[in-house]
């Protein structure tokens, strides 16, 4: 029997193996290997027969050498939408700094937020057999979920503080992250408040944190700039985002950011513009990265961990690997309000 998630999907003991595919399609092992070594070898017949089988099987070809002692790569995948974002590289290094010493060794590469290019790095991992697969963000597309779901690949879903893993998840909870920040501006007396982010998921929830907070409170929806492009973390989106709200609302007195780099990039257009923080208007951001703490005025933040969420995710998949008990497959990393001057 397979483990299922909550949601009811059925995960396979193991993945199927090449010899389940010759035996399936009625052909030696060997012949199996040809089709997928040396194609040119087989029948063209054999060869569809073969292919059907593999893809009804959910079978991925081994791209690596065979012969590998116990099948194994000794190697840990992990995407992550930006390789070059502040953001996700605190995550990497807690990640990478885990699996020092265990002998497995890290392979990364980058989604850019795009389903399509998700798919194919995925396909990528499991068809060169990386022993666990780590993934920034959860995954949601479902082709991408299915994928995983029949690979039997080990899978970590960091970022998010999910109920339905298709695996195992590591993070915290977006929503209630970004509703604690709106509570802790709505304490300091703001009232006027401005919004800015990109258009992924994890911007979506704190998005929805953050609004039901100022709601509550009784005030109006704050404006909103959303940064519609493959990388809406940077200095320079920030600094754009922050002009068209400064422009379009004059009453703000207070600018969330869901992460520190579109913060920043706010920050930097005040000073362009000679508008004092927070006498004018205040900045808070989200991740608490080391600019925030060298910046001017220092940032008002939203700690959540990036580094002990690698570390975990390092520790779950280890777990996994060498049969160790697991006391959960979701782990909480939890977040706390950084207070400085920027808010």
């Amino acid at each position: 029997m397979g483990l299922k998630n909550r949601a009811g999907e059925k995960r396979p003991e193991r993945a199927n193996r090449m010899e389940d595919v010759a035996a399936a399609a009625g052909v030696s092992l060997a012949t199996v290997s040809r089709v997928f070594s040396q194609p040119e070898l087989v029948s063209e017949a054999t060869r569809e027969k073969v292919h059907a089988v593999a893809k009804r099987m959910r079978y991925l070809p081994n791209l690596l050498a065979g012969g590998m002692a116990a099948n194994q790569s000794r190697v840990i995948s992990a995407m992550v939408p930006v390789i070059s974002s502040a953001i996700f590289a605190q995550t990497i290094e807690g990640l990478s700094s885990g699996l020092h010493g265990t002998g497995y060794e890290l392979m990364l590469s980058q989604s850019s937020y795009e389903p399509e290019q998700e798919y194919s790095i995925l396909r990528a991992f499991l068809g060169r057999r990386a022993d666990g697969i780590v993934v920034a963000g959860a995954v949601r597309d479902p082709h991408c979920r299915e994928l995983l779901l029949h690979s039997g690949t080990p899978v970590v879903e960091m970022w998010e503080l999910l109920e339905e893993p298709i695996d195992m998840a590591v993070g915290f909870s977006n929503h209630h992250a970004a509703q604690a920040a709106a509570d802790y501006l709505l304490g300091r007396g703001y009232r006027n408040f401005g919004f800015i982010g990109g258009t992924d998921q994890r911007t979506a929830d704190r998005q929805k944190g953050f609004y039901e907070a100022v709601r509550a409170a009784g005030l109006p929806a704050p404006r909103q700039v959303l940064i519609h492009s493959p990388s809406p973390s940077s200095f320079d989106a920030g600094g754009q985002a922050m002009a068209r709200l400064l422009d379009e609302n004059a009453g703000i007195d207070v600018v969330f950011c869901t992460n520190d780099l579109l913060a920043v990039g706010a920050l930097f257009e005040c000073q362009r513009r000679g508008l004092p923080v927070p006498g004018r208007v205040a900045v808070m951001g989200f991740s608490d990265l080391d600019i925030g703490q060298v910046s001017v005025p220092p940032l008002t933040t939203v700690q959540v961990g990036a580094y002990e969420i690698g570390r975990q995710a390092s520790r779950m998949l280890l777990a996994r690997l060498t049969g160790a008990p697991q006391e959960t497959r979701i782990v909480d990393t939890g977040f706390s309000i950084v207070r400085r001057q920027s808010a």
